[in-house]
C-alpha cells in the first residue's frame, strides 16, 4: 500500500475532478426545475467550472512550482470539497454558479500538480505504470460522469452529485498528507499576473456575451459591451505575453504551423464533440420524459464505448503513421457522426441519436489519443510543458465557448421551430427544461397537438446545434490536414538533455484516457525531474486538461 499510496491519493483527486466535468449534464433539467433557473444560468453551471479551469491551469502550475506541489494539491482538495458542499446547499442558481467557479479553482490546483506529484513519487517502470493508471482513471471518470449523475439524480437528488465529493476529498486529504512528498522548482520565475487577469477577462467576457446575446439580442448594449471588453482584454493579453520574459503562454509557439493547427483543432474539437450534450439531455428529459439514468446512458455510453474501443485499436495499428492522418480524418469522421445525429423529428425517440454517437465515438477514438502526442512532437523538448499546458487550456476554453455558442444556436432554432401562435416566453421556458410545465398549462383537449409542436421545435433546435457541431469538427479536421506537417523536428527529434531524460519522459497517454466525454483527461507532459530550461509553471502544470 505504501508503494502505491501516492498514486491512489492523486487518482482520488483526479476522479472527482474529471467526473464533475460531466456529471452535471444529466442533472441540468432537475436543477433547473428545483432552482427555477433560466437557460443562461444552466449554461453557466457548466461554463463557470470550465472557464475557471482554463483560466487558472497555467497560473496555478506556476504557484505550485514556487510554493510546493503537495501543498497546492492539498489546498485544491480542501477548496474543491468546500465548493462541492456549497454547490449542494445552493438555494438558487447564482449561488450554485459561484460555487461551481470556486470548484474550478480547486480543480485547477489538483490538475496542475497531479502529474508532477506522480513524477516525484515514481521512477522507471513504476512511473510508467503510475501514469498509465492515472490516465485510465481520468478517462473512466469522465466517461462515467453522465451515468453516475443519472443514477444519483434519479434515485437520490441532484444535490448528491456534489455531496459525494466531500467524503472522497476527506479521504484524499488524509492520504495525501501521509504519502505525498513535497517538491518545488527552484528556478520558477515570477507569476504572470497581467497575463492571467487579461486572459480570464477575455474568456469570461466573451462567454458572457454569447450567453447574453442569445437571450437579449446580439445588438443590445448588454451584449456588445462584453464583446468589446473581451476584444480589449484579448489585445492586452497578446501585448503582455509578447513582451514578458516568462509568459503564461509563449506566443512563439504559434509560429509553428503544426502547433497552430493542432491547438485550433483542440479548441474546435471540444466544442464540436461535446458542446451539444447538455441540450440533448434537456430534450431527452424535459420533452421525451426519459429519466436521468436513461438520458445518461443514451448521451454518454455510445460515444464513450466506441471511443474506447477504437482508441485501443488505433494505438496498436497506427503506430508510426503521421499524426495528421488519424487526427484530421478522425475529426472528419466526428463531423459525419454529428450530422448523422441531426435527423430528429417531432416523433423521434432518443435512440435516434445512437448511430451518430457511435460514428462520432469512432472519430474521437482516432483523433484524441493522437492529438496530444502530435502537439508534444511538434515542439522541442524544453517547450513540451508549455505546449501541453496550452493544449489543455484550449480544450477547456473550447468546451466553455462551445456550450455558449451552441446554446445560442439551440435557443434560436427552438424559437424558430415554435408555431407563430405560441405564447411569449415559451422558447425560454423550453430551453430551461420546463417542457412538461409548459404542457401542464395547455388545455387537455389540445395537449397532444401542443406536445407534438413542442417536440418539433426541440427537434429544430437540436438539429441546428448538431449541424453547427459537425461543421466545427469538419473545420478542425481540415485545419489539421492542411497545416500539420508530416515530419517536424519537435520533441521526438530533440535529444535528451541528460542521461536520465529518456527515463524521465512520460509515456504516451493510455488509449482510453483521451476519449471521454467533456473535459477529457489530461495527457502527461515531460517529468519535472529532467534538468532543462523551462518556462515557469511548465513542470507542475504537466499536461492540464
Amino acid at each position: 500500500m505504501r508503494k502505491w499510496g501516492p498514486l491512489l491519493a492523486v487518482c482520488l483527486g483526479n476522479l472527482m475532478l474529471m467526473i464533475d466535468v460531466t456529471i452535471v449534464v444529466v442533472a441540468l433539467p432537475t436543477m433547473g426545475a428545483h432552482l427555477d433557473a433560466s437557460f443562461g444560468e444552466l449554461q453557466w453551471v457548466i461554463d463557470g467550472y470550465a472557464l475557471v479551469l482554463a483560466a487558472l491551469l497555467l497560473t496555478v502550475g506556476s504557484l505550485a512550482d514556487r510554493y510546493g506541489r503537495r501543498r497546492s494539491y492539498l489546498a485544491g482538495l480542501v477548496v474543491f470539497a468546500a465548493a462541492s458542499l456549497a454547490s449542494a446547499l445552493a438555494p438558487n442558481a447564482p449561488v450554485l454558479i459561484a460555487a461551481r467557479a470556486v470548484q474550478g479553482v480547486g480543480g485547477a490546483a489538483m490538475l496542475a500538480t497531479s502529474m508532477a506529484l506522480l513524477a516525484a513519487s515514481y521512477a522507471g517502470k513504476d512511473r510508467g505504470i503510475a501514469f498509465g493508471v492515472w490516465g485510465a482513471v481520468s478517462g473512466a471518470s469522465a466517461a462515467a460522469g453522465p451515468i453516475a449523475g443519472g443514477l444519483l439524480t434519479e434515485y437520490l437528488n441532484w444535490q448528491s452529485i456534489f455531496l459525494v465529493n466531500v467524503p472522497v476529498c476527506v479521504i484524499a486529504v488524509a492520504l495525501s498528507a501521509r504519502v505525498l512528498t513535497e517538491s518545488r522548482n527552484p528556478h520558477a520565475g515570477r507569476l504572470d499576473v497581467p497575463g492571467m487577469l487579461s486572459f480570464s477577462i477575455a474568456a469570461g467576457a466573451a462567454t458572457f456575451a454569447l450567453i447574453r446575446g442569445a437571450a437579449n439580442g446580439w445588438t443590445s448594449a448588454g451584449t456588445l459591451g462584453p464583446f468589446a471588453l473581451a476584444a480589449v482584454a484579448l489585445t492586452v493579453f497578446l501585448l503582455v505575453e509578447s513582451r514578458r520574459r516568462h509568459p503564461m503562454l509563449d506566443l512563439s509557439l504559434f509560429r509553428n504551423r503544426s502547433v497552430t493547427g493542432l491547438l485550433a483543432a483542440a479548441l474546435l474539437l471540444q466544442a464540436g464533440a461535446f458542446g451539444y450534450l447538455p441540450y440533448t439531455s434537456l430534450w431527452l428529459q424535459s420533452m421525451l420524459g426519459d429519466g436521468p439514468v436513461r438520458a445518461g446512458l443514451v448521451g454518454g455510453l455510445a460515444l464513450s464505448a466506441a471511443g474506447f474501443v477504437v482508441s485501443a485499436l488505433a494505438g496498436r495499428l497506427l503506430h508510426g503513421v503521421s499524426p495528421k492522418l488519424p487526427v484530421g480524418l478522425g475529426l472528419l469522421v466526428l463531423a459525419v457522426g454529428d450530422l448523422l445525429e441531426a435527423r430528429l423529428t417531432a416523433d423521434a425517440a432518443g435512440t435516434r441519436l445512437i448511430p451518430g454517437l457511435l460514428v462520432a465515438g469512432v472519430g474521437m477514438g482516432l483523433a484524441l489519443p493522437t492529438l496530444s502526442g502530435a502537439v508534444m512532437a511538434a515542439v522541442p523538448r524544453h517547450r513540451a510543458g508549455m505546449a501541453g499546458g496550452a493544449l489543455n487550456t484550449f480544450r477547456q476554453l473550447g468546451q466553455a465557448l462551445g456550450i455558449a455558442v451552441l446554446g445560442a444556436v439551440f435557443s434560436g432554432g427552438l424559437a424558430a421551430g415554435l408555431p407563430a401562435e405560441a405564447p411569449a416566453g415559451t422558447a425560454a421556458a423550453l430551453a430551461a427544461g420546463q417542457g412538461q410545465a409548459v404542457l401542464a398549462h395547455v388545455p387537455a383537449t389540445t395537449r397532444d397537438a401542443a406536445a407534438h409542436a413542442l417536440r418539433g421545435a426541440f427537434a429544430v433546435g437540436i438539429n441546428r446545434t448538431l449541424v453547427v457541431s459537425g461543421l466545427l469538427a469538419a473545420v478542425a479536421g481540415i485545419l489539421v490536414l492542411t497545416l500539420v506537417t508530416r515530419h517536424h523536428g519537435g520533441a521526438a527529434a530533440d535529444p535528451p538533455a541528460s542521461a536520465d531524460a529518456a527515463d524521465a519522459a512520460d509515456p504516451p497517454a493510455p488509449a482510453g484516457a483521451a476519449v471521454a466525454p467533456p473535459g477529457s483527461p489530461p495527457v502527461p507532459a515531460r517529468s519535472p525531474s529532467v534538468a532543462e530550461n523551462r518556462s515557469p509553471g511548465t513542470d507542475s502544470g504537466v499536461m492540464l486538461s
